[in-house]
């Protein structure tokens, strides 16, 4: 009997709906068809997806275009299968074959799942089980032409649920456990709110967002070649409150839940008038600041930053190499006056000499009054290592630590490799600040300036928030920053109550001219909420982010080197403690990137012919050394890791890249919702199942009786199983064990 091509390409559109494909093939019978030997399916190609979303309200109506590719020497046919959300209804369906339109048909939840696992059974090949369970739509394709496309266009619209003050919204973008990568990929999402908009923020893309007035905002991303393995989700705040808070949980039966708190203010609020600050600028003018331009360029930066500055503000400058020279004794006003005198002070900056970076840090703090409530920030650039006056880097900080005056923000930018990371990172995060570092192929002038965009116009500073019987821990940011105008913090942490929390009063607390206080009454902590499944990794990625800051700052111990290897191998998360393994590109054409990663040592490991990959090499030793360079470009880079993992917001920032190209290559790990599997010994494992894990076990035979009845007995294990016929998953204390015969 001759094969017939079957063109699955799932999709769900809705918050509830777990996961979803964008298109793989099956084969069956076609009279049609030419003679083809059979073997394992391979995907099709999708060439691009294009979506477009309006949400008006929270009605949410999306257009779809995808167009597939038929690299064969012959004509296809097949059927196109959506699984359709209850909450979702497809308006709009076309596949076009010249002027005739192709009709499609709903298939109802009973016989959608016998589809699939028809399909199943016949192919041999489970990817199709994480769809599963949700109301099927269904076209015939005929013809798909050998070597040309086929364009498909879907429109479906859904209402989107609210919750914890904040609206969800998720387009599918998985593709199937076989599937080739999407060429192409470009999403859209319009909002027009009906109330003040707050908060919009994307916990697996990383996206651009663009508002227009307080009530709208236009949220876009782009992909070239790559396998995608998570949907896209978007949420977005709904508030008339000044700041608008935003809560996300997650939390497992038995074990510590997670959350995410967004605070957003009101970019487009009457008020005109922001609290007045107090600014110190420091900049190295040492001789090596003549080196590639970088004098002018901190030049035209710094001009900016003092032109910037509001009525009301106060300032002062100082210039430092071997010695400190201040522009004034004190601070004074930016008035008209008070900014042509920063300019031209500037304007008279020479580079020469060594540096001096304790007397410079410590003559910036003495400008600040010993007392009072304005916000305060100093701002310090250098380009090289302290080589004048006190040049130990511990003494220097404990210097800084007595001088430095309450409530002050210390921000520091290193230009260059040339550079202490240790002395930068360490003042700065130990007085409320951040440190941040400009390459030598990058712009000074660029990201200075975009800096001090951002901090010109504090919202509320001082920050204390109370989250009354919510026991809270290892939240991160570890402290507060204050909250800027166009700008939005995102606590991270985990939460331990013994009970639902279901009335949840949170009172934020800051200085605004004069200090203001905001509630937020029917928050959410439950004892089982398992949703929002990005935030366990998320939180983890923090979490390793600053034990690494710790490692990086005071050198390693056994407990905080043993917790980053069991965070990264529980969560898959790349540190230089732990090591995966993952395939050449090309080398698996048709497998897929559950996380691009790569052994620490970067040696990829081959497979041939879909064989299991021959045996790891010997695991790492127990303490592998830290980076103790403190300078450098590999310090720079490692900072700046550093500082990504503890400022992820999502899992973009995340995922550790190892591969080049864009061919997609089948990794010996995976994520499926929040866990993470290895490949050992060609199966696929759970990494919470050790040696010591003695829990009760299932084992079901892949494809028998028993295998597809327990699916329908629980759902859950469905995504699971779907990576392959041999996979060992932990589900709510029982190991779950799928075995080829």
């Amino acid at each position: 009997m001759l094969p017939r091509l079957l063109l699955a390409a799932l999709l769900a559109g809705a918050v509830s709906a777990p996961l979803a494909a964008q298109g793989v093939i099956i084969p069956g019978e076609c009279n049609d068809c030419r003679p083809w030997t059979p073997g394992r399916p391979a995907g099709i190609p999708v060439e691009s997806v294009t979506f477009e979303t309006t949400v008006e309200g929270q009605v949410a109506t999306t257009h779809v275009t995808q167009v597939f590719r038929n690299e064969t020497g012959r004509v296809m046919e097949g059927t196109y299968l959506f699984p359709l959300p209850g909450e979702a209804s497809i308006t709009e369906f076309a596949i076009w074959d010249g002027d005739r339109r192709l009709a499609g048909e709903v298939r109802p939840r009973a016989e959608a799942r016998r589809i699939y696992e028809d399909i199943v059974r016949r192919v041999r090949d489970p990817g199709l089980l994480e769809y599963a369970g949700q109301n099927l739509f269904q076209a015939r394709i005929f013809p798909i032409p050998a070597r040309g496309t086929k364009k498909l266009e879907l429109t479906y619209t859904q209402v989107l649920r609210a919750e914890n003050g904040s609206v969800g919204y998720r387009y599918p973008l998985g593709v199937g456990r076989n599937a080739s990568p999407v060429e192409r990929l470009e999403g859209t999402v319009r909002i027009n709110a009906r109330s003040g908009l707050r908060a919009v923020y994307s916990p697996t893309h990383d996206v651009d967002v663009r508002r227009e007035g307080g009530r709208a905002a236009t949220v876009r991303f782009t992909r070239g070649a790559r396998t995608e393995q998570r949907d896209f989700q978007l949420f977005y705040t709904l508030s008339e409150v000044e700041v608008g808070l935003s809560l996300f949980t997650y939390r497992e039966p038995g074990k510590d839940g997670f959350f995410l708190l967004l605070l957003s203010p009101d970019n487009e609020s009457q008020r005109r008038e922001y609290p007045a600050k107090d600014v110190v600028f420091v900049l190295d003018v040492s001789g090596s600041m003549t080196d590639e331009g970088k004098m002018e360029k901190a030049r035209r930066a710094l001009t900016y930053g003092v032109r910037g500055l509001n009525p009301g503000d106060r300032y002062n400058i100082i210039a430092f190499s071997g010695e400190t020279r201040l522009m004034e004794t004190g601070l004074i006003a930016a008035d008209r006056a008070g900014i042509a005198r920063g300019v031209a002070f500037v304007a008279g900056l020479q580079a020469r000499g060594g540096t001096n970076i304790n007397d410079a840090l410590i003559e910036a703090l003495g400008q600040f009054p010993a007392t009072g409530t304005r916000p305060r920030m100093l701002v310090f650039m250098t380009d090289g290592l302290p080589t004048v006056s006190e040049t130990n880097v511990e003494r220097i900080v404990a210097n800084v630590t007595r001088a430095r005056r309450p409530g002050l923000r210390l921000f520091t930018f290193g230009v260059g490799y040339d550079v202490n990371t240790r002395l930068l990172d360490r003042v700065a995060a130990e007085n409320g600040g951040t440190a941040d570092y400009v390459a030598p192929e990058e712009d000074l002038e660029v990201k200075v300036s975009g800096f001090f965009d951002k901090v010109n116009h504090p919202v509320l500073t001082n920050l204390a928030l109370d989250l009354g019987a919510v026991r809270t821990d290892l939240v991160y940011p570890r402290a507060l920053p204050d909250l800027f105008k166009g700008t939005q913090i995102a606590l991270v942490g985990r939460y331990r109550n013994d009970r639902d929390l279901s009335a949840i009063t949170a009172r934020l607390t800051g200085n605004a001219s004069p200090t203001q206080t905001f509630t937020y009454p029917g928050l959410r902590f439950p004892l089982r909420d398992e949703r929002h499944e990005f935030l366990p990794r998320l939180w983890a990625t923090r979490r390793v982010g600053w034990l690494m800051e710790q490692i990086r700052s005071y050198g390693e111990n056994r407990e905080l080197v043993d917790e980053v290897t069991d965070l990264g191998t529980r969560y898959g998360i790349v540190t230089p403690y732990t090591s995966f393994l993952a395939l050449e590109p090309g080398a698996g054409e048709r497998g897929q990137v559950g996380l691009d990663q790569v052994s620490v040592t970067g040696a990829p490991v081959r497979r041939r012919d879909g064989q299991a990959p021959p045996p790891p090499p010997p695991p790492p030793p127990a303490m592998v050394p830290a980076p103790v360079a403190a300078s450098g470009q590999g310090a720079v880079e490692a900072s700046r890791s550093s500082r990504a993992q503890q400022e992820a917001l999502n899992l973009d920032e995340v995922v550790v890249t190892g591969m080049s190209g864009g061919t997609a290559a089948k990794a010996a790990v995976q994520r499926v919702g929040t866990r993470t599997f290895r490949e050992m010994d060609g199966e696929w494992r759970d990494t919470e199942i050790t040696d010591s894990t003695r829990l009760a076990e299932t084992a079901v035979v892949f494809g028998s009786d028993e295998y597809y009845a327990l699916i329908r007995r629980i759902p859950e294990l469905g995504r699971y199983f779907a990576l392959g016929t041999r996979v060992a998953v932990i589900h709510e204390g029982r190991v779950y064990r799928v075995r080829e015969r």
